[in-house]
């Protein structure tokens, strides 16, 4: 059986072909500022990118029959349980204006459908980021006005679950793990037989990372807020795209950083080290969420690509269970996977 994925970024997208697990090509296609600054939201860019993709395919020499499903990247949808959704009408209709705001995440499952229609072959979307399978009691923040929300990297998160799970002889279904995410954002999430019980919201909660803050002293976030320093977007920029590494070291490469700290910066250190000490107090309060009963602890995303972090994180945590490094992200076959499961009837297709 043969799947195109496709996962749009905020300044590419993603496109692969995969045969069963086999993946037979990957592409990226990048959207140049000059190209994209025409449309007044990202949701505004699907014909645009759809377009470039056909383009890959036609370059390729793909003909209309020849994929058996196309399935994208989940968007910012309402909380739903994990798994793979089809993609109709009326879920396109949502994406246009997703219920979690415009974000290039919600493209996905638009130009997968645009293309699909061509094909006419199924689409879907598989573990879109408002994957929400906390428990009641993970909901409560403290202030009812302000429910904490599930807004993760539960594609990726999932996706190496399984294949850790997988590669030890088991079933997703069968371990509770501690999956860490760590990217421009960071995802901490406990994962209680095959459901993400918890997780920070990566935009708003946690450790800080690249470029966003985390979790904030409330008390002094709200002075600030109100200073007159700062309108509400500019606010909403500062901790979304300006915190965290950057604010502090003002570079979002994560191996300038290090870098710096290898050359003797005892700031870029001590801001890293910060980052790592974060990640692991977060392990730890999901290692509560699980009753300590813990099979493994999964240290993913862009940032695991480094020595220094995934050892300085592995330092704090190890005593809580084994500590397995899986670099970088499994996206693009964690969507393919995922419309496998259901053309081969593993799993049965959801319905938003």
């Amino acid at each position: 059986m043969k799947v195109l994925a496709i996962n749009p970024g905020s300044t590419s997208t993603k496109v692969a072909a995969y045969e069963n697990e086999t993946c037979l090509w990957k592409q990226e296609i990048d959207h140049p500022t000059i190209e994209t600054k025409a449309f007044a939201r990202v949701g505004d860019q699907s014909d645009y990118r759809s377009a470039l993709t056909l383009k890959v395919l036609e370059e390729k020499g793909i003909h209309l029959d020849y994929f058996d499903a196309v399935v994208g990247r989940g968007g910012m949808l309402k909380p739903l349980v994990g798994g793979t959704y089809v993609v109709d009408d009326a879920l396109v209709k949502i994406l246009h204006n997703a219920p979690g705001g415009d974000h290039a995440a919600n493209l996905g499952g638009i130009i997968a459908y645009n293309l699909g229609q061509r094909f006419k072959v199924p689409v879907y979307i598989v573990d879109p980021v408002s994957v929400d399978e906390m428990e009641p009691v993970a909901w409560l923040s403290g202030l009812p006005e302000l429910p904490r929300l599930s807004f993760s990297h539960a594609l990726n998160m999932k996706a190496v679950a399984r294949k850790v799970a997988r590669e030890l002889g088991k079933s997703y279904q069968d371990m509770n793990l501690i999956v860490a995410h760590l990217g421009g954002g960071i995802s901490v999430a406990p994962h209680r037989k095959g459901k993400m019980i918890d997780v920070n919201n990566a935009n708003s909660e946690g450790p800080y990372s690249i470029e966003r803050s985390g979790t904030l002293p409330a008390y002094q976030l709200v002075k600030l807020c109100y200073s007159g320093k700062y309108s509400e977007q500019e606010m909403i920029t500062k901790i979304n795209k300006e915190g965290g590494v950057f604010a502090y070291l003002g570079t979002k490469d994560g191996l300038v950083a290090e870098q710096r700290m290898n050359e003797g910066d005892l700031d870029a250190k001590l801001v890293l080290e910060g980052l790592c000490y974060q990640v692991a107090k977060e392990i730890g309060a999901m290692a509560t969420v699980l009753e300590g009963a813990v099979d493994q602890i999964i240290l993913t995303g862009g940032l695991a690509h480094s020595e220094f972090i995934t050892h300085e994180i592995r330092q704090r945590v190890a005593f809580i269970s084994p500590v397995v490094v899986v670099p970088g992200e499994e996206e693009m076959e964690a969507l393919a996977l995922g419309a496998l499961r259901v053309l081969k009837g593993e799993e049965k297709a959801l319905t938003y």
